[in-house]
């Protein structure tokens, strides 16, 4: 059997699953506002609405094309964000090994796959970053994506393998396991005023 979930950390392991929700961007604090063209500082565990809160998450913010600011203020390079500092991890399982190709995500409106979010803008990076120090540097995405429906995808790497260990420099990895694990960094702005709930993640990956 094949099931795709997420989860977010929950120090010392990725153990808190979203369990059908989802997650929300806020100012300061959960159910701070966001100033439009702006970026969040928080992310939390929340509802289809936003309004119910959860869980707080790893935050990533924007900061430019090719660096984001984690916890404590610090700016990095995107390679240089470890896997646990990300918000996010997908994680594919199957009761038998497998290997995974042309696995992506899209930010879509919540109706249609191959429509762009309302109202919202989304900036996406694989992290690739098996090491904690965030002096090291890995091997994902050096530059943010802006999905927006089928126009503009994530593609992830193939057959990462549990952890992400195998996920090497994004493409060509061979290994075969029942787990595949996936760690991106999403952070996003409003384009306009009020609550962004025509807004959602879509993964799909091929596997054999």
């Amino acid at each position: 059997m094949a099931d795709i979930s997420f989860f977010i950390y929950n120090s010392p392991q990725w153990n808190i699953d979203l369990l059908g929700s989802g997650l929300g961007f806020y100012g300061s604090a959960f159910g701070g506002s966001v100033a439009v063209g702006s970026y969040q500082n928080t992310t939390y565990v929340t509802d289809s609405t936003g309004v119910t809160q959860g869980a707080q998450c790893n935050n990533v913010k924007w900061r430019h094309a090719s660096s984001g600011e984690v916890a404590g203020g610090v700016i990095l390079a995107l390679q240089n964000i470890p896997n646990h500092q990300a918000p996010l991890n997908i994680r594919f399982t199957h009761t038998s090994g497998v290997q995974v190709q042309n696995a992506e995500a899209r930010i879509y409106d919540r109706s249609n796959i191959n429509s762009a979010a309302v109202g919202v803008t989304t900036k996406m990076a694989e992290l690739i970053h098996v090491n904690t120090s965030q002096a090291n540097t890995g091997s994902g995405d050096a530059t943010w994506y802006t999905p927006a429906g089928s126009s503009i995808v994530v593609p992830l790497a193939d057959s990462p393998g549990a952890s992400g260990l195998y996920a090497q420099d994004g493409d060509g990895s061979p290994h075969e396991d029942t787990r595949h694990d996936w760690y991106v960094a999403i952070s996003a702005r409003p384009d306009s005023i009020g609550s962004k709930t025509s807004y959602g993640l879509y993964c799909s990956l091929e596997y054999l």
